[in-house]
């Protein structure tokens, strides 16, 4: 049975950035709903790092990525989004009196149909894979990187160990990790940032990269070199993984290779292999919106996608200059909500007011 709304912004992402646009759009009298594809909101803030500290979040020297997203939350809350979670957004209709559907697999004449009627928008019709219709007025792309997943590194019976949890792309509980022997492959900020939260917990911290150059914070690759040199982590470079031993998917070593083909094993009980995310789009590659390399072009000012009505904001966006910081998204919200709102409230003129004198709903 299909299940019919009406609201002024569809929010396509749970993830920080869509959840502040919530707030944003809440201060601006814009109703949200809230589509993401996980059966719960903090995209990957919650599905990769929930206790991963961070560290770059005005007025919080650290907070855990779990934490951020209670407080994102809780600051969304007093505007009564309505979650439609564990679901994708399959279709996006263009209201209008003869109106044109974005979908998957939909013809070129079609696509460009919507763009070019862009004058007679009269709102959005957004369907969902579990039949959730939602008409709004205006649309925000806040999903991340898409539809995403772990690059995995190519060994033999990897499957095995990932089943058991000996193999894990994810730090759910670093209690998990107490007193073992942790192999953190990979040369970028996860990994790096792993390695600083664990040392203090784990018995031993391998670091595997393929050069002794890191992708990471300088600051961090600096306090991780200083617990090196304290022996509390052990690099092993320039190696890269080569074979996993162990029995009924439990892991017993980690086998690595030098460039010349020399091999080392590690004894380990955990290997934490963090090669980035495999970013698929899904059904929003199919929406004519202008993408390049599976990010959607904005307009830097407003956050507008070359489709009137719709928005991109957060880490699927791209313009000049373009920073992936979730502080950045959060200002990027801010812009989308503020371009969005003659789109919402037609003819009214916006007297923007601070949250300092304008408080929120029951402060």
């Amino acid at each position: 049975m299909e299940e019919k709304h009406k609201t002024d912004i569809v929010i396509i992402g749970a993830g920080p950035v869509g959840l502040f646009a919530i707030f944003e759009c809440g201060m601006l009298k814009m109703k949200c709903h809230v589509v993401d594809t996980l059966n719960f909101t903090g995209g990957q803030c919650t599905a990769l790092y929930p206790e991963k500290p961070i560290y770059d979040i005005p007025g919080y020297p650290s907070i855990d990525a779990v934490d951020l997203i209670e407080k994102l939350e809780e600051q969304a809350k007093p505007f009564d989004p309505i979650y439609h979670l564990g679901q994708q957004v399959t279709s996006v209709t263009k209201i209008t009196s003869s109106s044109c559907g974005l979908t998957a697999g939909s013809r070129k004449e079609e696509l460009d149909s919507v763009i070019k009627s862009q004058g007679d928008n009269k709102g959005w019709k957004v369907k969902t894979s579990k039949g959730v219709e939602i008409e709004c007025k205006a649309i925000i792309i806040s999903a991340g990187c898409g539809a995403f997943g772990p690059n995995r590194p190519p060994i033999e019976r990897l499957e095995e160990f990932e089943k058991s949890g000996s193999v894990a792309y994810m730090v759910r509980r670093k209690e998990d990790y107490r007193n073992k022997r942790v192999v953190i492959a990979g040369g970028g900020d996860s990994a790096v940032d792993w390695v600083l939260s664990l040392a203090g917990l784990a018995e031993h911290i391998y670091v595997v990269h393929r050069r002794d150059k890191f992708r990471a914070a300088p600051e961090n690759v600096d306090k991780m070199k200083k617990l090196e040199q304290e022996g509390k982590v052990e690099m092993v470079i320039p190696y890269q993984l080569s074979s996993l031993k162990g029995d009924n998917g439990k892991l017993e070593a980690v086998m690595v290779k030098d460039l010349d083909g020399g091999e080392k094993e590690l004894k380990a009980d955990a290997l934490l292999p963090f090669y980035g995310l495999a970013m698929e789009l899904g059904p929003i590659a199919e929406w004519g919106l202008n993408i390049h390399n599976k990010h959607i072009k904005v307009d830097h000012a407003s956050c507008a996608t070359n489709i009137e009505g719709i928005y991109a904001i957060g880490d699927i966006n791209d313009y000049s200059g373009k920073l992936k910081l979730i502080v950045c998204g959060f200002s990027e919200a801010a812009m989308a909500a503020h371009s969005a709102y003659p789109i919402v409230h037609k003819g009214q003129v916006l007297h923007f007011e601070y949250s300092t004198t304008k408080g929120t709903p029951g402060n």
